[in-house]
């Protein structure tokens, strides 16, 4: 797969920006439009004829959507993403997860890869303390499920331990370096794939819409939340998830205390009746099926009971 272009906002700037336009989250436009001065655009369906660069500046949902468009519609186009926070990593991925009519919808290819992603680590500032977090843990799902992955060769799971050595290094909270660590957690992890914590993730977003206004059950916070839960029925399961930890020089404690630590009881009471209705999608879910322990239908009574208290 081919990686990217990293740029900072500075060498950005001094890129060939001679028929780019900007489509940002509306909260981020003027910024956008007083740093970079580029025209912008409200839509897709509104990119000129004429234009040479979409630069997409947003969530991982927006730069889903432009990838997916420019794959399929604008080819021609050099494609820029600028993500307003850290944790999907879909500005360095080869994967699209959208949802549509209600569930979510997974496109895989290698050129849906942007071609440069920058860094704008003054997005961050005015994070809420809880987004920020919640994207950490989005960031910590993807290192972890994809070096448990069954599809992750010896390779790929040296490097994603190093990456996890340096999520360990991080603090859960409002940190810039979350914006490099987030698209190195997430391309590494698209070369194997995630498991049950994002079959979870998939299945109850669109349950849960709505159900908490002020702090929406989305993508991050789903992962948050089950993070802990799942990687204690993993190894419930499963002894070899330790033993390969081992094996590539990581303390078992490294991985659980940040997912312990995001861990947020009120949140888990909360999704815990979706997750029982929608069992038997969960399980059915692709993410699920590639979970780095085998999840079976009696599982459901682990989470019901709480046993990885």
């Amino acid at each position: 797969m081919n990686r990217p272009l990293a740029w900072t906002p500075e060498e950005f700037e001094r890129s060939d920006l001679a028929g780019a336009y900007l489509w940002s989250l509306p909260r981020f436009e003027a910024r956008a439009e007083r740093r970079f001065g580029l025209p912008t655009v409200p839509g897709l369906r509104d990119v000129p004829r004429e234009a040479r660069s979409l630069i997409v500046l947003g969530g991982g949902t927006r730069i889903d959507e432009a990838k997916l468009w420019r794959r399929d519609e604008r080819a021609d186009l050099r494609l820029v993403a600028i993500p307003s926070l850290w944790g999907s990593g879909a500005e360095a991925s080869p994967i699209v997860a959208l949802t549509r009519a209600g569930k979510k919808h997974i496109v895989v290819d290698p050129e849906l890869v942007p071609d440069v992603r920058v860094v704008w680590p003054e997005l961050a500032d005015d994070l809420p303390l809880w987004r920020a977090r919640d994207a950490c843990g989005d960031v910590w799902a993807h290192a972890i499920e994809g070096f448990f992955s069954p599809l992750a060769s010896g390779e790929l799971q040296e490097e994603l331990a190093g990456i996890v050595r340096r999520l360990a290094s991080l603090p859960l909270g409002k940190d810039a370096r979350w914006f490099e660590a987030g698209a190195r957690a997430c391309a590494a992890q698209a070369r194997a794939s995630v498991g049950l914590v994002h079959g979870i993730a998939h299945v109850l977003e669109g349950v849960l819409e709505g159900v908490d206004r002020e702090r929406p059950f989305g993508h991050a916070r789903l992962c948050a939340t089950f993070l802990w839960p799942v990687l204690a029925l993993d190894r419930s399961v499963s002894r070899e998830l330790d033993a390969g930890l081992a094996s590539h020089g990581l303390e078992a404690s490294l991985v659980l205390e940040p997912a312990r630590a995001l861990f947020d009881e009120g949140a888990y009471a909360r999704a815990l009746p979706a997750l029982e209705a929608h069992w038997r999608a969960i399980l059915r879910d692709p993410c699920t099926r590639t979970n780095g322990a085998l999840v079976r239908p009696g599982h459901l009574a682990f989470f019901l009971e709480r046993r990885f208290r």
